[in-house]
Formats: C-alpha cells, sequence, structure tokens
C-alpha cells in the first residue's frame, strides 16, 4: 500500500490522516513534535478501523525516520491563524518551521511528491520550492481546493442545489487576494452567471472570499480544519490513484496565463507524477486582469520573505 506522511499532527493534519484512513487508500504516518500527540491520535484512529472497515493502518511519530520511502508528503506544520491576524502576519514564525520539516521530509523521503498547507501559503510552497530543489511537478500546494469547495458551498447555499452539481472554481492567491471565475462556475453545466442575479453573485464570491476568515472569527481559538483536511485528502487521493482530475491547485508557474516565477492556485491536471498539467482557460479581460491583480499580491508576500 502506498505511504503518505503528514507533517503536523494538530487539527489540520489529524482530520487530513482520518479522512485519507477512510478512503483506505495508503497508510498514514503523522509526525510532530510533541511527543505522545501524533501516537495518540494515530492510536484513537487505529481503534476506529473495526467500525469503518479500513486496513490501511496510521502511525504517530517524532522521528522522520519513520516516514522513510513516502509517496506522498504533507507539510501542516505551522501556527494557526488567530483573530485579526493575516495569513501574512504568520510567515515569520512558519518560515523557520517549514525550512526545518522540509530538509528533514524530503531526506527521508527523496523521491515524495510534497503538498504544503503551510500558510502563507503562496509564499510558504515557493520557500519549500527553493529549499528543497524539487523539480516543478513534484511541489505544490494545498489552497485551491479549499478555496472552491467554499466557492460551492455558498453556491448550493444560495441555489439549494447539490454539492454533486457544482463545479466552482477559485483560484490566484490562497487568501484575501484569491480570484473566484464565476463564469466557469456551474451548476449542472450552467454558469451560475446565467442563474444569479449580478449582486448576488457578488454575494457569493464575497462568501468564498470570507469563508475561512468567517470560520476563525466564529471559533476565537483556532482556523477552520474539516474543510481542509478533506481538500488534502482529494489532492492525495488523485496522485496516488492516478486520476488525472483537474482542481485548483498552488503550482509554479512558467509562463502559464502571463506569469512567471511564482506559486499561485491554477487549474491543475493532478495524476502519479504529481502537477502533471497546468490547464488554461479561455480567459476575458477583465478575468486576466483580476488574476494578475492576486499574482501581484503574491509577489508581495514573496518580497516580504
Amino acid at each position: 500500500m502506498p505511504k503518505v506522511t503528514i507533517v503536523g499532527a494538530g487539527n489540520v493534519g489529524a482530520t487530513a490522516a482520518h479522512a485519507l484512513a477512510l478512503k483506505d487508500i495508503a497508510d498514514v504516518v503523522l509526525i510532530d513534535v510533541v511527543e505522545g500527540l501524533p501516537q495518540g491520535k494515530a492510536l484513537d484512529m487505529m481503534q476506529m478501523r473495526s467500525v469503518e472497515m479500513f486496513t490501511s493502518k496510521i502511525t504517530g511519530t517524532n522521528d522522520y525516520a519513520d516516514t522513510a520511502n513516502s509517496d506522498v508528503v504533507v507539510i501542516t506544520a505551522g501556527i494557526a491563524r488567530k483573530p485579526g491576524m493575516t495569513r501574512e502576519d504568520l510567515l515569520d514564525v512558519n518560515a523557520g518551521i517549514m525550512k526545518s520539516v522540509i530538509t528533514q521530509a524530503l531526506e527521508a523521503s527523496p523521491n515524495a511528491i510534497f503538498i504544503c498547507v503551510t500558510n502563507p501559503l503562496d509564499v510558504m510552497v515557493y520557500l519549500a520550492y527553493k529549499m528543497s530543489g524539487l523539480p516543478k511537478n513534484r511541489i505544490m500546494g494545498m489552497g485551491g481546493v479549499l478555496d472552491s469547495s467554499r466557492l460551492s458551498a455558498a453556491v448550493c447555499e444560495k441555489l439549494s442545489c447539490d454539492p454533486t452539481d457544482v463545479e466552482a472554481w477559485a483560484v490566484g492567491a490562497h487568501g484575501e487576494g484569491m480570484v473566484c471565475w464565476p463564469r466557469f462556475t456551474t451548476v449542472k453545466d450552467t454558469p451560475i452567471t446565467d442563474l444569479l442575479e449580478p449582486e448576488e453573485v457578488d454575494e457569493v464570491v464575497a462568501a468564498c472570499i470570507g469563508g475561512g476568515a468567517k470560520v476563525v472569527s466564529l471559533l476565537k481559538t483556532g482556523s477552520a480544519y474539516y474543510a481542509p483536511g478533506a481538500s488534502i485528502a482529494k489532492m492525495v487521493e488523485a496522485i496516488l490513484t492516478d486520476s488525472g482530475e483537474v482542481m485548483s491547485v498552488c503550482a509554479l508557474l512558467t509562463g502559464e496565463y502571463g506569469e512567471d516565477g511564482l506559486f499561485m492556485n491554477v487549474p491543475v491536471r493532478l495524476g502519479a507524477k504529481g502537477m502533471e498539467e497546468i490547464v488554461e482557460f479561455d480567459l476575458n479581460d477583465e478575468e486576466k486582469a483580476a488574476l494578475h491583480a492576486s499574482a501581484e499580491s503574491v509577489r508581495a508576500g514573496l518580497a516580504g520573505l
């Protein structure tokens, strides 16, 4: 069975491990610097095997030796966003954590595909890319899948539709600079721009962009983890099953969409090689301008790095 390492046994990492266990497609190693934390959560998940009837194994550890030869490594380690904090506020602390993690994880699993989740995402995955020397197909960020799921949720709430009928696209920077594509967001293949009034489309977009911050404000002591954990599992599943599914992924742009040298969420085909293709949608001038403006916000974050 394939092997997936999740670095960080906090809410996001543990929820991702749980979601993967239920998919029963890989053994999962949960690693954290806190002694007992990953071991306890892994044991708890193993004790539900006979309830959910999965065969994959979940292991908790504090030693990167136990993560050796992983097929996929997911990095969730870092401090979570607190009320009033922007993702950029996390930069100083999480950059130090990312440098330590990517070095140790890559040494243990030199052939793995890496998915970064730590915020501020666009900057952290760029840092991991530079630190690791990995080819662009083997390192990416999870942000667009989550943002698109929030857009889908807002569409479902507005139109009382089934999520299986919705294809939603949120791209660009992961954070307040994200871009939604209403023209490509559909319900049973019909664009929401044909189903909603312009002001209603604006409401749906605003709900998506503010979705993460709303969770933070309601929780008061943490940030989202159910939707992020499920989004991680969706990406890992696409890679391990070589599905070729196209989803919004934080990938290195090398000329696509007129941008170069930065990581940003765009439509990506995922498969056994990781990021197999960046899929370019036919954007109008307004959509292009919005994406370029989002790219500038990423560059501003990189300047801070």
